[in-house]
């Protein structure tokens, strides 16, 4: 290669990344002087009110308008308000196939910056869908009533404390209802990705021993603190995490077999009244100092790979780092929202638990 090209290389290389912060500060004055910024989220506001007032602090012209709802909502809150021309300016949603059905449907606009490109490959598609947190999916337990040593610590030992069971735990026992949550849907359907065996079985055992069925964690947890349920399947280890910290009668456990880890996924709609505002928090939710925000609540952890992590997240990743089986985006999170798969897999599961009310 001569030196000149090799010159010239270099110097399209600087220009570039000039470019870079320069493209986000002219995002941020067309952000400021459209003024208004409207998120729907399936994320419960106290998570991430810390994200919320310092990027408020950052740009005070930008009003933010903050929505939040079930997963199942959200999903039909944009497809209905498309068709009436209304749109909020970001949706943030932990129902990963939802979000990517939306992308996939032409619901949303692309955008590429330094921020976006920082994510690892399965974290962000066809630069219209972006995951935003690492969020490992557990089984949490009432600890007064099942000690010690007993707590399974894996799907294979789950399955063993629940042959054969005792009274003790008849009806009580809970996991989200997929028909009527779109996060439940999610775990559950990508369990059956991971081990379609292992999840039907435990499936069977749950019908054996009487489940109930929730649509929000935060329900469950409730459950579970008061005694009233023993165990919750498949429940957001961030909410069960941030919990279990202030109430000592829940623990948490994440299987050693493996372990789901699911993102919230925020796109930037193609009707967004608002572009350059949601452009200016989707590189702030995604950039160092965002994501150290975010992932201050015990439970979550940082999607991108540059990010120091604590002692206590440094020992998990090294126990578990082997277990974790993040869900990537991208198409192969719409096979389960084929009606017919979709229609089979409810009916197999309803059949199989036998939902008690």
């Amino acid at each position: 290669m001569s030196l000149i090209r090799l010159l010239s290389i270099r110097l399209l290389a600087s220009l570039l990344l000039v470019a870079v912060p320069a493209r986000a500060e002219i995002n941020a004055e067309q952000a400021r002087q459209e003024g208004r910024l409207v998120i729907l989220a399936a994320t419960d506001r106290s998570y991430v009110a810390a994200v919320l007032d310092d990027f408020s602090a950052r740009h005070p012209e930008v009003e933010v308008e903050y929505h939040d709802m079930g997963s199942a909502d959200v999903y039909r809150r944009i497809v209905e308000g498309a068709a009436q021309g209304e749109s909020p300016d970001v949706v943030w949603s932990s129902a990963m196939d939802l979000q990517i059905k939306l992308v996939n449907d032409g619901y949303a606009q692309p955008y590429r910056s330094s921020e976006t490109e920082a994510l690892p490959a399965w974290a962000r598609w066809k630069d219209e869908a972006f995951a935003t947190t690492f969020e490992p999916v557990a089984i949490v337990y009432n600890r007064q009533r099942i000690k010690g040593d007993a707590l399974p610590d894996s799907h294979a030992a789950l399955l063993r404390l629940l042959a054969d069971p005792p009274d003790q735990f008849k009806g009580r026992i809970a996991t989200y209802d997929p028909s009527r949550s779109g996060l439940g849907f999610l775990l559950h359907s990508q369990d059956v990705v991971a081990n379609p065996v292992v999840f039907w079985r435990l499936a069977e055992a749950f019908g054996r021993t009487g489940t109930r069925s929730f649509d929000n964690t935060s329900e469950m947890l409730d459950e579970i603190a008061a005694g009233r349920l023993l165990i919750g399947y498949n429940l957001l280890g961030s909410y069960a995490q941030v919990r279990a910290n202030r109430d000592p009668s829940l623990a948490v456990v994440l299987p050693r077999d493996y372990t789901l880890v699911m993102s919230r996924v925020a796109f930037i709609p193609r009707l967004a009244k608002h572009p350059h505002a949601a452009r200016l928090w989707l590189d702030y939710l995604l950039s160092a100092e965002g994501q150290r925000l975010l992932t201050a609540n015990p439970g979550f952890f940082s999607v991108r790979d540059d990010i120091p992590v604590d002692d206590a997240a440094r020992q998990l990743h090294l126990e578990l780092g082997g277990a974790f089986r993040p869900i990537p985006l991208g198409t192969g999170l719409l096979t389960y929202l084929d009606k017919l798969k979709r229609r089979d897999f409810l009916r197999q599961w309803h059949e199989t638990i036998a939902p008690m009310p």
